[in-house]
Parts: structure tokens; C-alpha cells; sequence
């Protein structure tokens, strides 16, 4: 049989244990566990929100099509009159069209300011270059687009054009912004109004090969596109809203 004077110092004893782990957890401690993190080490993973999956693109200059110009460099394209451009196999040689030079594979975000007529696109590489319709981007098994322009928005993909209603009032510019998450087939477009994402449009797929991002213009003088920097300390966009069109 147990004596009490036993069960009271074994009682006693594990008090002063708890105790001591209480201590060496309390956040006065000098030093303090390290915090659990989930996703890569790094500031921008700690944003909420889509802007942690935010990615740097660079135009792929062997792809501009002669009636684009750059500028700010060469984070802005503006259609307008024939460029000097060398020739290039990768060129666009009909279409007022561009890609960026890193293919994507994994889940990423950017953001885009657009002036005029501007379709803002992903494809895979192997797109045609010189030709008609089979270039173009949304027009074609290879590309899916967002056609942002005062009258509103519209998406493409293998020749099939979609209207999106929105309850916005029609802009001749805006920022829209592009996610997609590779593994899961899933692309989507948001407009940006005072910073929140308005969600657009989800297209649900099978990618097979690398995306690229690109823009194509409708040969209307002055339609510009830019890339926009998403900096370290700028605010993240709100939450996703529930989605108004899914294909």
C-alpha cells in the first residue's frame, strides 16, 4: 500500500515540472521556440492572401511582335507603330503579341495594369508564331486568355468566348491580376478594385506542359500593358470571393 507521505511528494514533484515547462514556454522567455511554419521560410510567405505566391516575370524580348513597343525596362508594352526589331524564329510575325521568358509550374500570382484593348494570357511554349488564328492566344488548345477593355471583360480558350457580367462600371484601363496553381489546374482572373481581388473567372483543367504568361493587343494605337512590381510591404489584396464563372 501506498503511503500518503509518498503520493503527496510525487504529487508535489510533477507540480515543479509542469511548472518549469509553463515557464519555458511563456512569451517573456528570452528565447522562445520557433514559430511552425508551413510553407517555405522567407517575408513574403507570411502575407495572407494570394501575393505569397507572387512571381517576377520577364518579357522574352525573341517573342514581341514588331508593332510593340518597350519601355521602363521593359516592364511596359505599348502598341503602336513597327519597331526595329531583328528577326526571330520565336517572333510573333502577324498578331500584335508577346510572351514572358519563364515557364511556370507551380501555383503563382502577378498583376497587371492595362490601358485600351489588352488580352492578358497564359500558353504553352510551343504556340505557332507565324500565321493567323492558330497564334492567336485564347484561340487555340495551347492558350487561355482575359480580354480586359471598356466593354468589360470576356475570357477565351480553344475558340470559345465567354462574356463576364460584371457590376462594375466599364473603364478604358484597370489592374487585373492572374493566379494559377499548376498541380491543380486551376487559373483564375480578378480585377483589383482599391486593392481588394474581385474574382472574374476560373478556368479548371489538365495542364501538360509549362505555362507562360503573355498579352496580345487589337491593333489599337495607345492599348498598353505593365507589369507590376508587387513589393515586399505593399498590403495584400482581400480574400477570394465565391466564383461568378468556372470552366
Amino acid at each position: 500500500m501506498v503511503e500518503e507521505e509518498e503520493v503527496l511528494h510525487v504529487d508535489m514533484k510533477d507540480k515543479a515540472v509542469c511548472e518549469s515547462d509553463v515557464m519555458s514556454m511563456s512569451p517573456c522567455c528570452s528565447d522562445p521556440p520557433p514559430p511552425f511554419r508551413v510553407e517555405p521560410d522567407g517575408a513574403r510567405w507570411l502575407r495572407p492572401g494570394l501575393r505569397k505566391y507572387s512571381c517576377e516575370l520577364t518579357i522574352d524580348t525573341n517573342t514581341v511582335n514588331k508593332q510593340l513597343k518597350l519601355s521602363d525596362n521593359n516592364r511596359k508594352v505599348t502598341c503602336g507603330k513597327d519597331q526595329s526589331y531583328p528577326d526571330h524564329r520565336d517572333r510573333f510575325d502577324i498578331w500584335p503579341q508577346l510572351l514572358c521568358r519563364t515557364g511556370l509550374t507551380g501555383r503563382c500570382y502577378w498583376e497587371v495594369e492595362w490601358r485600351g484593348d489588352v488580352h492578358v494570357s497564359v500558353s504553352y511554349r510551343g504556340i505557332r508564331r507565324k500565321g493567323d488564328s492558330d497564334c492567336l492566344f485564347g484561340y487555340n488548345d495551347q492558350s487561355w486568355s482575359l480580354r480586359c477593355y471598356d466593354g468589360g471583360y470576356s475570357v477565351c480558350h480553344n475558340n470559345t468566348r465567354t462574356h463576364i457580367t460584371s457590376s462594375s462600371s466599364f473603364s478604358p484601363s484597370g489592374r487585373v491580376a492572374v493566379y494559377v496553381d499548376c498541380p491543380a489546374g486551376s487559373l483564375s482572373f480578378y480585377r483589383l478594385s482599391s486593392d481588394t481581388l474581385i474574382h472574374l473567372h476560373t478556368f479548371s483543367t489538365t495542364f501538360t506542359e509549362p505555362l507562360y504568361p503573355g498579352f496580345w493587343f487589337w491593333f489599337y494605337p495607345g492599348s498598353s500593358v505593365s507589369l507590376c512590381p508587387l513589393q515586399e510591404g505593399e498590403s495584400p489584396p482581400g480574400g477570394e470571393p465565391s466564383s461568378l464563372l468556372t470552366t
